[in-house]
């Protein structure tokens, strides 16, 4: 297990209902080790996962297949 970590900036607003369904669905995507919202900065999306299961290009396209409008910030 290789871990690794990145920032997805959630353009969207989104309230709390959102977000609860999308941490549970990228919480059951293979690989996805904790997602979590930013308690200061509430519209990034921190997300742990391991880097020989899944990436980030695919974490990213999961979030806009769930309706988000976001882009990669960092690692």
């Amino acid at each position: 297990m290789k871990y690794a970590g990145v920032i997805i900036h959630v353009n969207d607003s989104t309230n709390p209902k959102q977000r609860k369904i999308l941490l549970n669905r990228l919480t059951d995507t293979v690989g996805v080790i904790t997602p979590k919202f930013s308690e200061e900065k509430g519209y990034l999306l921190l997300v742990s996962y391991d880097s020989e299961v899944t990436n980030s290009l695919a974490l990213l396209n999961q979030v806009k297949d769930n309706g988000f409008e976001s882009q990669l910030v960092g690692l």
